[in-house]
């Protein structure tokens, strides 16, 4: 899986995944699933690389003190808003506001997708960012449909 990144707009921001064929509606599935499980993380403040104590603890964390006062006074670091995933031949894509989520979370995200490439469904490319000249972005599409109508 190739990892390209184009222009990058955390609060307007297309990710793009190209597949070696038409996905399945299975591999579609599975795809989705890594994408809203990504999202709900960062919607509850997952990704804020301000409160990592234990990775910074190191290897040994046998009876590390977590402490609550350090994550109590970091800022939040949330995502916003997600958009229904769309296909079309061998491309798939989604629209994201990430808020203010960290950075750490496009890791994580890249991960679970090399993961998920190796075991399920190879992917042959990873675009964050930019557009597709072969498929254009209508400015409408960017108007999250469904995360919004359940978070009222």
């Amino acid at each position: 899986m190739q990892v390209q990144f184009r222009e990058f707009n955390p609060f307007d921001l297309w990710i793009w995944v190209e597949f070696n064929t038409v996905p399945s509606e299975r591999e579609k599935q599975y795809l989705e699933e890594v994408f809203d499980s990504w999202f709900f993380l960062g919607k509850l403040g997952g990704f804020n690389a301000e409160n990592i104590q234990v990775q910074e603890a190191g290897l040994d964390l046998s009876y590390l003190e977590y402490d609550m006062g350090v994550a109590d006074n970091s800022l939040m670091a949330l995502m916003h808003n997600m958009s229904e995933f769309e296909y079309e031949g061998t491309w798939g894509r989604c629209w994201f506001d990430l808020g203010t989520s960290d950075a750490l979370s496009l890791d994580i995200l890249i991960n679970a997708l090399k993961q998920l490439s190796k075991e399920f469904m190879p992917i042959e490319h990873l675009i964050i960012g930019g557009e597709n000249e072969d498929w254009p972005i209508d400015p409408s599409r960017r108007q999250p449909s469904f995360y919004d109508e359940h978070d009222s």
